[in-house]
């Protein structure tokens, strides 16, 4: 059911142009609760520029017309895992347990983290792999562009490899 193909160059060409100024055409999060996977999800639409529109659907319209998958982590997650073929980008998660999982990720895929070990709270987005600084990544919330994942700490990890 894919009609599109991931451009992972597009977005992470989006992600270094709004990460620190957010587009104005989305609503910003930052001040009720983080920005990250709407930013995520910002990223994705770049590179796969189809949305799907039904109620279990990835898409934005407004604030007031938007999926829960667009903007929460849990349901971006959810969504991109799904076993049914429906439009949309689609994942394949794993487990980022040490540097030997980290290999795997691209330049545009995702990564999710829990800081409490009980569930994901937080969004990145892959801009760079293979550096002497590792992965390095760009979100919102706390705006950070070419940030290393060495440098946060949390309890639990997960990448989203975009196909």
């Amino acid at each position: 059911m894919q009609i599109a193909t991931y451009d992972r160059d597009a977005a992470v060409a989006y992600a270094h142009r709004y990460v620190l100024n957010p587009n104005p055409a989305y609503y910003n999060f930052d001040k009720i609760g983080g920005d990250c996977t709407n930013f995520a999800s910002q990223c994705l639409y770049a590179g796969f520029p189809q949305m799907n529109y039904a109620a279990d659907g990835w898409y934005y319209r407004n604030l007031n017309s938007r999926s829960p998958s667009w903007t929460g982590v849990e349901f971006l997650r959810n969504f991109l895992v799904r076993r049914t073929a429906t439009p949309g980008p689609h994942a394949t998660e794993i487990a980022l347990n040490g540097p030997d999982d980290l290999a795997p990720l691209r330049a545009g895929d995702l990564i999710q983290l829990s800081f409490d070990g009980a569930g994901f709270g937080h969004t990145l987005v892959v801009v760079e792999t293979g550096g002497k600084d590792g992965i390095l990544i760009a979100t919102r919330s706390y705006a950070r562009d070419y940030y290393p994942l060495l440098n946060y700490t949390f309890v639990k990890a997960r990448g989203l490899l975009i196909q």
